[in-house]
């Protein structure tokens, strides 16, 4: 494969539009079909109908990088729950009991797991007869204010020919990073965050909790291809919403065969406990966008139970992805011919001399040769862009797959040179350049919901009969006294409230007694 460093200035016409429509679905489409899998059903937010309405045990991207600030180490991140609202409450969004989250790593290119890290939960409720999901302003995980807390557990599981043969806690009863609930209950979420990021067992670092949807695309491409005239594409529709994250960095040396052989497979699964107690696979990832853009309809549910090493079942969908004849019908863009066995490399078995591990078996999977340092200065688009240390070579998080997937969908691979995408180059807010890379999960405070029509960062206040209270600052973390004050008016606001439903009961409760106290 080679690598194209091209400028996109001036080529965000039908093209670079109609790559967005690919991108947002299309991408998928054809990374698909060279998934050949078509089982790999990445950014799965609401790819399959059966998914849709469990999205606590719902994968929705998956990632797997050698860490920018130690080379000796692999990050690997995992999400669930997608489109959380950031004012969802009261429940937020807490990772399921009856779940089993699991990131698996083949290191041989056999599409068997050979390690599995699996996430396991414990929810606990302080104080059952309140409605809050925390009583006060929350400064520490350990805080009592804080009502709703989790623990999680991180089981190590090595596997011969798919059985357990050995089993080590890495992680045991570590904290949830708490679901953001806003700035007057939580003044500094970057503290609480912090605080969350561990050390575990054989000197690797773990964080779980609540994050900003690092994806970023154009969604709109299921209105008939942004409306069939392309004017639809070059918003975020992922801009404000959180999810889910687990996120663990590891010495690269447990994960990979050898430093001869230093490709992994990467790909996540939940399994969810049934009536009869037994775990069932409910949901499956590995690259992105594929279920949602080449499986059909009648298979999506089977490949979301399916694993890689079967995936030659899916075959005939990436063999001949819908999208790319989608594309041809509505905009004119000459289809590859088929079968795209150009797509395969990419997605299936590894690109030769990249991220192909030796005797590999077609699969879909994320493929990452630890080998291949980071990159100083990083392409959003990766590999097509000279830079090797992204995507197809695993996927790190700024890496825009979307226009990577959608130019290889329309050929790249095969002569057919173009700058598709969908006009979203970039995540709307910027990841960190430590562990765990994430960005913070936004605020309801500071949500384009909280902020009205108007644009401001005024709101009216319900307890002010509808006047005008300025919101606090954007906090970046530090918890500046802006928030302090506006919590501190929220609870003083409350104080008065609870008095006076305190003089209107005990008025009731006087008249009722004739008087008589």
């Amino acid at each position: 494969m080679t690598a194209h460093a091209r400028s996109r200035q001036g080529r965000r016409g039908l093209a670079a539009l109609v790559c967005g429509a690919l991108a947002a679905g299309g991408l998928a489409a054809a990374g698909v079909s060279a998934l050949e899998p078509g089982s790999a059903r990445a950014s799965s937010h609401r790819e399959a109908p059966l998914i849709s309405g469990q999205p606590q045990y719902d994968n929705t991207d998956v990632y797997a990088f050698v860490s920018p600030d130690k080379p000796d180490t692999t990050t690997l991140v995992a999400n669930w729950t997608p489109f959380e609202e950031p004012a969802g409450g009261p429940n937020f969004y807490p990772f399921p009991d009856d779940a089993q989250y699991d990131i698996h790593i083949d290191s041989d290119g056999d599409a068997q797991g050979d390690l599995i890290y699996r996430w396991t939960f414990d929810s606990k409720v302080r104080n059952g007869n309140t409605f809050l999901y925390n009583t006060g302003q929350v400064t520490s995980l350990d805080d009592p204010d804080l009502n709703f807390t989790q623990t999680y557990d991180i089981d190590l599981l090595k596997l011969k020919d798919q059985k357990v043969v050995s089993t080590k806690k890495v992680a045991n009863n570590l904290p949830v990073a708490p679901s953001r609930v806003g700035d007057a209950s939580m003044p500094d979420y970057k503290k609480l965050r912090d605080q969350a990021v561990r050390k575990v067992a054989g000197g690797g670092t773990s964080y779980v909790g609540q994050a900003d949807d690092p994806f970023f695309l154009d969604l709109q491409v299921f209105d008939s291809l942004y409306g069939g005239d392309l004017s639809q594409v070059g918003d975020d529709t992922l801009t404000g919403y959180s999810v889910n994250s687990v996120a663990l960095q590891v010495p690269t040396a447990d994960i990979r065969q050898s430093e001869k052989q230093p490709v992994v497979g990467v790909w996540s699964t939940t399994q969810r406990k049934n009536a009869k107690g037994d775990y069932t696979q409910v949901s499956r990832l590995g690259s992105p966008l594929v279920d949602e853009l080449v499986v059909p309809l009648r298979d999506k549910d089977k490949f979301n139970a399916s694993s890689p090493w079967n995936d030659a079942d899916f075959l005939q969908y990436v063999q001949k992805p819908e999208l790319a004849r989608l594309l041809e019908k509505v905009y004119g863009i000459k289809a590859p011919a088929e079968p795209r066995k150009d797509l395969v490399s990419v997605f299936l078995t590894g690109v030769k001399d990249l991220n192909q591990p030796p005797n590999v078996r077609p699969a879909e999977a994320l493929r990452l040769n630890t080998s291949i340092k980071p990159s100083a200065d990083p392409k959003r688009l990766g590999v097509l862009d000279g830079d090797n240390a992204g995507f197809p070579n695993g996927r790190r998080l700024a890496d825009d797959v979307v226009d990577i997937e959608l130019q290889a969908v329309a050929g790249e691979l095969v002569g057919n040179k173009n700058d598709l995408g969908d006009a979203v180059d970039a995540n709307d807010m910027a990841f960190g350049k430590t562990f765990p890379y994430l960005a913070l999960p936004t605020s309801p405070t500071h949500a384009p919901a909280a902020k009205g029509g108007g644009g401001d960062t005024s709101m009216r206040g319900a307890l002010g009969g509808g006047a005008k209270v300025q919101a606090p600052s954007v906090s970046d973390g530090s918890g500046g006294s802006d928030a302090v004050l506006i919590a501190s008016a929220a609870a003083g606001a409350a104080g008065v409230l609870l008095v006076g439903l305190g003089l209107a009961w005990w008025r009731a409760r006087r008249r009722g007694s004739g008087g008589a106290f």
